[in-house]
């Protein structure tokens, strides 16, 4: 092989080795790509203005509910109800599952790297109290849900920003349910009578056979109204 021969032969094999890096993918990516999925507590409050929401500021500035990674040995809703105190202080009542999902595109730092498609599954948290957060610049603060609206739109593109918006949306209708739902118990307890059980029939054996319930009222009993 001749000069020239061995300068094209050396020529090709780079051309090769820069198609093979075009598509490599390190071992960090592929565990991006393995683990991309989050968790958010979408906080709220019922107070004298009403139905509010507690959203924290991201190292950009912007605004979100508490978020972050799934943490090894917690569920979704522990490792939601973490993010929460930590990046906001929040101690309350979260629900167990998520009510909503969506999906952010996590920004890449390097040029050509494949984009990252993360699921942040909410979940709906009562505040019921809070305190300082463990981590700075946080900043918790209240807003109503049309303010919340506007805040998480603010710095971001028209279909992230609706996107967000939307879980507000949501979370308003979810929280409604709920309210009607435990305002319809109260409703129920409220017209229920004290009962008492009289005279209980148990079986030799020692288990109960037979309860009469009786709700006394003067010497007649009558049911409870359901």
């Amino acid at each position: 092989m001749d000069v020239g021969d061995s300068r094209y032969a050396m020529d090709a094999a780079r051309q090769r080795k820069k198609k093979s890096f075009a598509n490599f993918v390190s071992l960090k990516q592929l565990r991006k790509l393995r683990g991309s999925e989050q968790v958010a507590a979408v906080c709220y409050r019922i107070g004298k203005r009403g139905l509010e929401f507690l959203l924290v500021r991201t190292r950009g500035g912007r605004w979100i509910f508490p978020k972050g990674s799934v943490e090894s040995g917690l569920t979704h809703a522990q490792a939601a109800a973490l993010e929460a105190f930590e990046e906001a202080g929040v101690h309350g009542r979260i629900e167990e599952a998520a009510f909503t999902r969506y999906v952010r595109i996590k920004p890449e730092p390097h040029r050509g790297a494949p984009q990252v498609e993360v699921v942040v599954n909410a979940h709906l948290c009562e505040v019921t109290r809070l305190e300082s957060p463990e981590e700075d610049k946080r900043h918790p603060t209240w807003f109503s849900a049309e303010k919340a609206r506007r805040r998480l739109c603010d710095g971001r593109p028209a279909e992230q920003g609706e996107d967000l918006a939307r879980i507000v949306d949501r979370a308003v209708a979810r929280i409604q349910r709920l309210y009607r739902a435990n305002h319809a118990t109260r409703a129920i307890m409220h017209k229920a009578e004290i009962i008492e059980i009289d005279h209980p029939r148990v079986s030799e054996a020692g288990s109960p056979k037979n309860h009469q319930l009786h709700n006394r009222v003067g010497r007649r009993s009558r049911k409870i109204p359901s």
